[in-house]
C-alpha cells in the first residue's frame, strides 16, 4: 500500500481493547485522517479482566478501569460515540447506519465487536436475575448485590467463573461451580494443571461439580433453586453465568462477510472485502502458533492486532505472528500462559505443585509449544523468550530446576 491509498475515513465498531488500542495506534503512527470509534456502552471504554477479580474485591472502586481517560479521545481527535449501536452495513456504498438514524461514510470499517456471554438452552437462565460478569454494568450489579450473598451458585469452570469462585470464596462466600467437562479449564490449560486448580478451588472451600450440567433454575422461591444433571437440586442466593461467550459476528454476517468461529481475516486482519477488517476477540485469524485457524479472547490478542492492522493501514503491513499469552488470577494463584497449546502435547512439569508455585511445559513432539506457570512469573517471562525464539530446549532440560533457562532465554 502506497501513503496515497492510506484511508482518509475509519469507522471502528466496537471499543474494547481492540477498538481503543487501534485508534490510539493509528494517532501513534501519524495517521491524519478520521476516525469514528462506535461503543454501544455509555461509559468511558473500559478495562474488563479486572471486573471479575479486583473490581469487585474493592468495591467497584478503581480509577484505573478505563483504557483511556476521556480527555484522549478529543485530543487525538477521535469521534467517541456512545451509547449509540451500528444497526447495519452498506459494503456497497460503504456506510454504516447507527441507532440513531445516522449514517457514517468510510473508506475502512474495522469490527472490533468483541463477544457475549453465552447463555445454553436451559430453563430460567434467561432470568433478569441470572447474574453475567462481562460488562461494566454486570460487575457494578454485583457490587450492589454481593454483600446479601451467602451461597452462591456458579455456571462455567472457565477463567471467568473460576475467578469469580475464587473472589467469593476470599469473602467467605459459599460457591458451588457447575461444569460440564471432566475437568476444570479443559480447553485451556493441560490435565496436570486443571487437577492442581481442582484441588486448589477445594481446599479454598469451594464444591465443584463435574461432568455436570444445570437443567434449569427456578427463581420462583426467595432463593433461586438450581437442578442439576445428577438429579440433586441446590438453592442459593445467586446464579452467576459464565458459561463462555460467543463472538459477535452478526451485524458482519448480515453484510455479507464470512463468519465461522468468528469474522473469518487473514494473516493480516483483512476480510475478503479489501476495505474491511476484523480484530480481536470476533476475529477468526490463520495462526503461526497453531495449526489452521483461532480465534482469541485475551487482551494481548486485542492489541498487539490493534497494533499489526494499523501499521497495515499505514502502509507497513506484515503477517500477525505474535506470541499469544494469558492470565487468570483465582483466588490467591496466578495462573499465566505463554504460547497456544492443544490436545496430546507433552506435559513436563518444572517444580513442585505442592509449593504452589511450578510450570509445566508442553512440548509438541521437541518443539515448546507453551507453558503454564501458578506463582511463578519468572518461568512466564522466560517461557515467552523461549517460544518466540524458537529457542531448542529439551525435556529433561524443562524439568530439571537446576538447569538455567533464563540464560537459554536469553541466547
Amino acid at each position: 500500500m502506497k501513503m496515497s491509498d492510506v484511508p482518509g475515513r475509519i469507522v471502528i465498531i466496537g471499543a474494547g481493547h481492540a477498538g481503543v488500542e487501534l485508534a490510539a495506534a493509528l494517532r501513534h503512527k501519524a495517521y491524519s485522517g478520521t476516525i469514528d470509534l462506535v461503543s454501544d456502552e455509555d461509559e468511558v471504554p473500559y478495562q474488563r479482566p479486572p471486573l471479575s477479580k479486583e473490581y469487585i474485591k474493592r468495591g467497584g472502586k478503581m480509577q484505573a478501569l478505563v483504557l483511556k481517560p476521556e480527555q484522549f479521545f478529543s485530543d487525538n481527535s477521535v469521534t467517541l460515540r456512545r451509547g449509540v449501536s451500528a444497526v447495519s452495513v452498506d459494503r456497497n456504498a460503504r456506510t454504516v447506519t447507527l441507532s440513531t438514524g445516522d449514517t457514517l461514510a468510510y473508506d475502512h470499517l474495522v469490527f472490533a465487536t468483541g463477544a457475549r456471554n453465552r447463555i445454553p438452552p436451559v430453563p430460567g437462565l434467561d432470568n433478569p436475575a441470572v447474574l453475567g460478569l462481562r460488562t461494566l454494568a454486570d460487575a457494578d450489579r454485583l457490587v450492589v448485590e454481593i454483600a446479601r450473598f451467602k451461597r452462591v451458585m456458579v455456571i462455567g469452570g472457565g477463567f471467568i467463573g473460576l475467578e469469580a469462585a475464587g473472589l467469593l470464596r476470599e469473602l467467605d462466600i459459599e460457591v458451588d461451580v457447575v461444569e460440564m467437562a471432566d475437568r476444570l479449564m479443559q480447553r485451556a490449560i493441560s490435565p496436570t494443571m486443571s487437577k492442581w486448580f481442582l484441588e486448589s478451588h477445594i481446599a479454598a472451600g469451594a464444591r465443584v461439580h463435574l461432568n455436570t450440567q444445570v437443567t434449569g433454575v427456578d427463581f420462583s422461591r426467595a432463593e433461586a433453586r438450581v437442578k442439576l444433571s445428577d438429579g440433586s437440586e441446590i438453592a442459593a442466593d445467586a446464579v452467576i453465568l459464565a458459561a463462555g461467550v460467543v463472538p459477535n459476528v452478526e451485524l458482519a454476517k448480515a453484510s455479507g462477510l464470512a463468519v465461522e468461529n468468528g469474522i473469518v481475516v487473514d494473516a493480516q486482519m483483512a476480510t475478503a472485502d479489501p476495505a474491511v477488517s476484523a480484530l480481536g476477540d470476533c476475529a477468526f485469524y490463520p495462526s503461526v502458533h497453531l495449526p489452521g485457524m483461532a480465534r482469541l479472547e485475551s487482551v494481548q490478542n486485542a492489541t498487539d492486532q490493534a497494533r499489526a492492522l494499523a501499521e497495515r493501514l499505514m502502509g507497513e503491513g506484515k503477517p500477525y505472528d505474535a506470541l499469544p499469552w494469558f492470565w487468570s488470577i483465582q483466588g490467591a494463584a496466578r495462573l499465566q500462559i505463554a504460547g497456544l497449546a492443544k490436545p496430546g502435547l507433552t506435559e513436563v512439569v518444572r517444580g513442585n505443585p505442592a509449593d504452589g508455585k511450578f510450570s509445566v511445559f508442553l512440548f509438541d513432539g521437541d518443539r515448546l509449544a507453551a507453558v503454564e506457570s501458578v506463582n511463578a512469573p519468572a518461568d512466564h517471562m522466560i517461557a515467552r523468550r523461549l517460544i518466540a525464539r524458537n529457542a531448542a530446549i529439551t525435556q529433561g532440560q524443562a524439568a530439571d530446576l537446576a538447569f538455567d533457562i533464563k540464560a537459554l532465554s536469553a541466547g
